[in-house]
């Protein structure tokens, strides 16, 4: 219930809200990946379900491909789709250029794919993700298992003559195994501290042998709704120039806060 949620969780609650509300019948609609786009899942489910809304949505990852069947969205794929008409997803940080890192859950080459082919980009957000510099949350990079030692020291040598303040690399696991994407790879998480020129290093570390794709999202996003824990919701549109606040009351709802 709203009322129990943590004050992070009803920020990303009422950004996830504002975010539903801008998808229109007929859509084709990226689905992010992450807790702060479940949430966008469950109010569209919730759309669906008592307004007869009907989109067909294209997940990024498996988890949300799920969840989104669960609650009632149709589903297809990026190849069905062909292009979409927006993609809401969430982020691990954003600046004031609406660049983005993204990957901490694990999905980001789906997602950046997904967030290419669309005509419009929204990342969902609370206020804590948004930073002056991007580089505090550790940039994930996709890499083949083939060989992924040797790629990590090709990026180790990259960062050398990087603007970023820190170089430590960590591959990434779980339960005591290196974790898999989607696709079959490895992350290696690059623990920067700072990142000073996002769009070179972006480029740069897509040319190394082994890297698949890197979480850094630079031009791909087109607004950032950020929640409050108090109902507020701000929107900024980086096209448009323009930044709006309104608030969202938080009333129970017992499709979204089932243990679906």
């Amino acid at each position: 219930m709203p009322g129990e949620l943590s004050p992070i969780d009803k920020a990303k609650f009422v950004a996830a809200k504002r975010a539903a509300d801008m998808v229109e019948d007929g859509m084709r609609v990226g689905l992010g990946t992450g807790s702060t786009a479940a949430w966008l899942v469950r109010h569209l489910g919730d759309r669906v379900r008592d307004e007869g809304l009907r989109i067909k949505g294209v997940p990024t990852s498996a988890r949300t491909a799920q969840l989104a069947r669960q609650v009632g969205i149709e589903v297809i794929t990026l190849d069905e789709a062909g292009t979409l008409n927006i993609t809401i997803d969430g982020a691990d940080e954003f600046d004031r250029d609406l660049n983005l890192i993204k990957g901490g859950g694990g999905a980001l080459l789906h997602e950046k794919i997904v967030a290419a082919a669309s005509e419009e980009v929204v990342v969902i957000a609370d206020a804590a993700k948004e930073v002056g510099t991007l580089g505090a949350f550790p940039l994930p990079i996709e890499v083949i298992p083939f060989g992924w030692t040797t790629t990590q020291m090709l990026v180790e040598e990259l960062l050398v003559a990087a603007d970023v303040m820190g170089r430590r690399i960590t591959l990434r696991m779980n339960a005591g195994k290196p974790f898999l994407t989607d696709e079959g790879n490895h992350i290696l998480d690059l623990h920067l501290s700072r990142i000073g020129n996002a769009r070179q290093l972006a480029m740069a570390l897509n040319q190394m042998p082994g890297v698949v794709e890197n979480g850094l999202f630079v031009d791909l996003c087109d607004k950032v709704i950020i929640g409050y824990s108090d109902g507020r919701v701000e929107t900024r549109d980086i096209n448009e120039g323009t930044v709006s606040e309104d608030r969202i009351d938080l009333v129970e709802n017992d499709n979204l806060f089932s243990d679906i």
